[in-house]
């Protein structure tokens, strides 16, 4: 008989497998090197699933001035606001300085220090300067709530300091995050399974039906010596709710909802700015994911051009 091969099941990669503490995942925003925009996030909410007729116009593709149906994930992205301004040096907030007209909601989230006299002209000495910003959430049919994420800036000082003096006290849209056409990262949350058993969770291998002590479970946990069980083992625990980062998602059509998508199922109607991407994206209806800029784009990505006909 040919050896038995069996390599071992559940990356590594991913550990530890328990529930993320948080829905937005911090970032390492000194990572995210280019963008066609100053900012370098935004907050957009996942809306569903559809599929579209398109017309292919990227170069060499084999269905090249035909019309193909591909699938889209839309993303409800309501306009955000910037809470407060981080002024870091040597890789340590320095300083900080908070927005007026803050929301109400916010106020019930976030414990707020009281009001300062303090400006962003009165920082002379830092490195960096990223914004707190909060979307606004209540626009839509999602909740009241606001989601609050720090988010980075590109250019030099000067561009970065003109920026957040331009936005501060206004709405930032999603268009002057992101253009049609670009590239995008999405970082959030998977759905949530709860407590699963390893062949779900590790996909390991069924054993035969006349086992003893369970079929859906591992044949052994480990040896005698030593006389433990390893983190390594695959048994039942949490699956599910996972922070996850999709790569190079193509922004396929973006615009402002006017009534034409209602009564999507698990959410609603769109009632603010929204995108739609190409393929599919982690977590259930209502999730609140973290667009990015591309920390590494790909030209396989970025040639592919597609006109939206219609939208079923």
């Amino acid at each position: 008989m040919p050896t038995i091969k069996s390599p071992r099941k559940g990356s590594l990669q991913f550990w530890p497998r328990k529930r993320a503490s948080k829905f937005l995942p911090s970032v390492n925003w000194n990572a995210i090197k280019s963008s066609s925009n100053i900012s370098k996030g935004f907050i957009g909410y996942k809306v569903g699933m559809t599929s579209a007729q398109v017309k292919d116009n990227t170069p060499d593709s084999m269905t090249k001035g035909k019309q193909i149906i591909i699938p889209l994930t839309i993303l409800e992205c309501p306009p955000m606001r910037i809470f407060s301004v981080r002024f870091y040096k040597d890789g340590k907030v320095m300083d900080e300085v908070l927005a007026e007209n803050i929301d109400k909601e916010l106020k019930k989230r976030v414990k707020i220090p009281k009001k300062s006299n303090k400006k962003i002209e009165d920082v002379k000495d830092f490195e960096d300067v990223r914004i707190i910003a909060y979307s606004q959430v209540k626009k839509t049919n999602i909740k009241k709530g606001p989601d609050l994420i720090e988010i980075g800036l590109f250019g030099n000082a000067e561009e970065k300091i003109n920026f957040i003096k331009e936005k501060i006290g206004k709405e930032i849209l999603i268009s002057d995050v992101v253009k049609k056409g670009q590239l995008i990262d999405i970082r959030g949350l998977t759905k949530g399974k709860g407590l699963v058993g390893p062949v779900k969770r590790f996909g390991i291998t069924l054993k035969q039906h006349k086992s003893e002590k369970g079929v859906r479970r591992p044949g052994s946990l480990g040896p005698w010596h030593p006389a433990r069980v390893t983190f390594r083992a695959p048994m039942a625990g949490q699956m599910g709710m996972f922070t996850r980062v999709i790569y190079n998602n193509k922004i396929i059509s973006m615009g402002k909802a006017q009534g034409e998508l209602k009564n999507i199922k698990n959410f609603g109607e769109v009632k603010t700015d929204y995108l739609l991407i190409y393929g599919s994206l982690q977590g259930p209806a209502k999730r609140q994911l973290l667009i990015t800029s591309p920390l590494r784009g790909t030209k396989r990505q970025l040639k592919k051009d597609y006109e939206l006909t219609e939208l079923r």
